[in-house]
């Protein structure tokens, strides 16, 4: 009797014995393809989740049957280590934030090492080593040295009694601290940038070149640089001491305009504000400060402003117009003004309605004879222009270069291509990030760090209270050096660079992940690159692959890398879900499972609120801490092993799409696999003596038919969109097909046990190696080749014919494949189910279908 199935046991060793041989390590670039396999690593936050499983399960499937395709395969992990979580642990807990980060990754690793992942690990890289930094500050002086980083005053969250700079996550929905409970302010400092608005038409462009892309990605991407194409238009002050500059998609409707805003931050602002109305303006702007970009612009919050008593002109008619502030106009978002045309834009509508200000029809539609539409409502179409002194009555789609030229000719304005996207702010007022490697002279001004001098090291002697300003900027002997140009006393950049910087190029350093010299070797991050295969979670849509995109751009530019777009394919898969209860009158998330022994323990056919008894709201939801829904990786990997977990995460929804976690299917996946070691294990311990036939049966023709349907079908499975969940089903019916197959002493059995555990291989790589070593191999099944389907072994020789009378069917007789209509109609007619059914009956008609049936119409 065979031994049974025990994961627990089987795991670990074939996970030492693939280490000690070296099966996953990184080939010498050669003859052979190459393939790039990579998963956004993780930030290492000491426990692996569902959502990471999913993750690493499925870029694993695609590095290992590339393997056995023939490919040399990159297939790296690392760790985005750097960020608030660990210095918040030094606050909290006192423990380094060094300390706190490595032993999580420790933590990780282990269990990732735990799924039986075919990773190199001699090329993890860790983003808060300094063997990483220094390379990551050498790319910054690159950009530096091209002009494409540099600083500027910019608005931050600002904790007016800890007196320190947080991070937008540690304000609360209220605009609070998190730590001190105040009121966040927006305060002005300076900072540094990156020029990304350089590369917005790149960017742009270059998304259509992304075809192995998903197009919801590539259209947020898109809506996020967001370019617009109009016109830069000056409005002068009354007084004629300066201009208000704004930027309008809507040239046509400039005879509209009947007022202008600024945003309460722009310089102009005080300047134009009248005695008279100063206390109600910086009344307004102290209450804007306290507000979040994110609460200024939302579409469902009411839009406030007031008079500053400022009167500009609108140069096109000559008309006096007042001058506003309002909470949704953004300083650093195009010039920082907007021009008022309520009578056609939908929020200036109801901003002048609100304000009491005048609405002037410029447009009217086609059909119109008036402009009583434009009164009730908005008018935002096409139409023709009136009120619009030299253009009336010019179609408006053609007004607008019109316009435009007019504008140009007479000194109003010019032609623009404008971009939503902004510069990419980089500094942090935090102590656990990359430092900016520049130091702050008198007399040089922002002056490099030579490159001999890199790292610039966090210094780890760091006191960690969570008030005041950064940690690094406290340290007098860090901060104080010599300038490196001229030797006189200087300072250090005590800012830290968004953490997003350090992910914006860790995939070129895989390549050449040991190299001291330089951040990689051109050679073979050209062999390399692009990243074949990226996988990871839709959240990182916009900001990590579109900084990813610019900052391999950039280095392309410089002459460092060949290629122009990081990742070649991006699979965004989809969240995992778990069953949560929820009391709806509280909105409490209630605790389902016993925590020790994860039993359920509320009533599943009426489940309710163990405090209040009130009924809860069962519903799946993306698993989370916080709603008492996740599941455990190491709970699962304890009970049933990596290659259930692996299997079931596979197979229960395509990769693209949410999974809903059931128990009761990752039994299911369990059993599988226990029918398929019986199965291998009982054919392998009976050591059956293969006989070659001189002729196959119809027995083995239709199991080598179902050999290499199965071939065929996970072939195409796993090529283009990945489809593992047929795949995982098509294992299954070929299991099923050898399960009921009575031919263990032919070639076709033993060819078929073998195609099952390769094919199998990729999802669940334990339990194949043990059954393939159970077969006699001891070559690992991982080298081996991918099976190839033999066209000719699809071919049907015989078919159930089905017999037909008036349509109905009588049965089926057994007919050959290729018969042509003739044949089929004369064997159908000659057979004694026709004839049965025939009998006494006057044919008048037959019909048939090659293949399927045969139909006769009788009298």
């Amino acid at each position: 009797m065979a031994s049974s199935y025990n994961p627990v046991e089987i795991e670990p060793k074939w996970q030492r014995r693939w280490a000690e041989a070296g099966l996953d390590r990184t080939p010498t670039p050669g003859v052979k393809p190459k393939f790039y396999a990579l998963s956004m690593f993780p930030y290492p936050s000491g426990n692996l989740h569902m959502g990471h499983v999913r993750n690493y399960a499925i870029t694993d499937v695609v590095a290992r049957v590339k393997r056995m395709q023939g490919y040399d395969v990159l297939h790296p992990m690392g760790w985005d280590a750097f960020g608030l979580p660990a210095e918040n642990a030094a606050i909290e807990r006192g423990v380094p934030p060094a300390e706190w980060t490595y032993q999580n990754i420790e933590q990780m690793r282990r269990q990732l090492q735990q799924l039986g992942l075919s990773l190199d690990w001699e090329r993890e890289v860790t983003t808060c080593s300094p063997d990483y930094y220094r390379w990551t500050q050498w790319l910054f002086l690159e950009f530096f040295s091209a002009g494409l980083a540099y600083q500027k005053e910019a608005t931050v969250n600002w904790d007016p009694i800890d007196q320190t700079v947080l991070a937008n996550e540690q304000v609360d929905s209220e605009g609070r601290s998190w730590r001190s409970g105040a009121l966040v302010e927006r305060k002005l400092l300076r900072q540094w940038f990156l020029k990304i608005t350089d590369y917005a038409e790149r960017l742009l462009a270059d998304l259509d070149t992304l075809t192995g892309w998903p197009e919801r990605v590539k259209l947020m991407q898109a809506n996020w640089i967001g370019k617009s194409v109009g016109a830069y238009l000056e409005f002068p002050l009354a007084d004629g001491s300066a201009t208000i500059p704004v930027f309008t998609t809507r040239p046509d409707t400039v005879y509209g305009v009947t007022y202008v805003v600024l945003a309460p931050e722009h310089p102009l602002t005080l300047k134009v504000t009248t005695p008279e109305r100063r206390a109600e303006v910086e009344a307004f702007i102290e209450a804007v400060s306290r507000e979040s970009e994110q609460e200024r612009v939302a579409e469902d919050k009411p839009k406030r402003g007031v008079f500053t008593g400022g009167v500009a002109l609108n140069p096109f008619n000559g008309e006096e117009i007042p001058i506003l502030i309002a909470d949704y106009v953004l300083y650093e978002y195009g010039t920082g003004a907007v021009m008022g045309v309520p009578a056609h834009d939908v929020r200036d509508f109801k901003f002048a309605r609100e304000n009491n200000l005048p609405v002037k029809v410029v447009i009217l539609p086609d059909d119109a004879d008036n402009s009583d539409i434009c009164l009730l409502q908005a008018y935002t179409e096409a139409g023709t222009l009136v009120n619009s002194g030299r253009f009336n009555g010019m179609i408006s789609t053609k007004a607008k270069p019109a316009i435009v030229a007019y504008a140009e000719e007479m000194d109003y304005g010019r032609a623009r291509v404008q971009y939503r996207l902004r510069d990419w702010l980089i500094s942090r007022q935090r102590y656990w990030g990359c430092p900016i490697p520049v130091i702050h002279c008198p007399h040089c001004g922002a002056v490099p760090v030579p490159t001999t001098d890199l790292p610039v090291e966090l210094p780890k002697e760091v006191e960690f209270s969570g008030r005041g300003p950064s940690p690094l900027a406290k340290l007098t002997d860090w901060v104080n050096v010599p300038c490196p140009q001229c030797g006189e006393p200087a300072r250090r950049e005590t800012d830290t660079m968004d953490t997003f910087i350090d992910s914006s190029w860790y995939f070129l350093r895989y390549p050449d992940a040991q190299n001291r010299e330089r951040p990689f070797d051109s050679d073979l991050v050209n062999h390399w690159a692009p990243v074949d295969q990226y996988v990871g979670g839709i959240e990182h849509a916009i900001l990590h692959l579109l900084y990813s995109r610019f900052f391999t751009k950039v280095l392309q530019d410089r002459g460092l890398i060949q290629v122009g777009e990081p990742f070649q394919k991006l699979l965004t898969q989809g969240m995992v879900q778990g069953l949560t209860y929820k009391n709806p009158k509280t909105g409490k998330y209630v605790v389902a499972k016993d925590p020790q022994t994860g039993e359920l323990r509320l009533d599943p056919s009426a489940p309710k609120d163990p405090e209040t008894g009130e009924p809860l709201q069962v519903f799946y939801e993306k698993m989370s801490k916080s709603k008492y829904n996740g599941i455990d990786p190491q709970t699962v990997l304890g009970k049933y092993g990596a290659d259930t977990a692996r299997m079931f995460i596979l197979f229960k929804a395509p990769p693209e799409k949410d999974l809903e976690w059931d128990d009761a299917d990752v039994e299911g996946q369990f059993r599988f696999l226990n029918r398929v070691w019986r199965l291998v294990s009982e054919y392998a311990e009976a050591h059956p003596t293969v006989n070659p036939p001189a002729t196959l049966t119809k027995a083995e023709k239709d199991l080598r038919r179902a050999i290499h349907t199965a071939i065929k079908e996970i072939a195409e499975d796993l090529d283009g969109d990945y489809q593992f969940n047929t795949a995982i089903s098509e294992l299954m019916k070929l299991s099923n097909a050898l399960g009921a197959a009575d031919c263990p002493q032919s070639p076709v059995y033993r060819e078929g046990m073998e195609t099952l555990l390769k094919l199998l291989a990729p999802f669940a790589p334990h339990i194949s190696e043990e059954l393939w070593e159970k077969l006699g191999y001891q070559d690992s099944i991982h080298q081996q080749s991918w099976p190839v389907h033999d066209p000719a072994a699809l071919t049907v020789e015989e078919i159930n014919l089905v017999i037909q009378v008036l349509g109905k069917t009588k049965g089926t007789i057994p007919a050959p494949a290729q018969a042509s209509k003739e044949e089929l109609q004369a064997l159908a007619q000659a057979s004694e189910l026709a004839q049965k059914h025939l009998q006494g009956k006057e044919i008048k008609k037959v019909i048939v279908v090659p293949g399927k049936l045969v139909n006769f119409v009788v009298a």
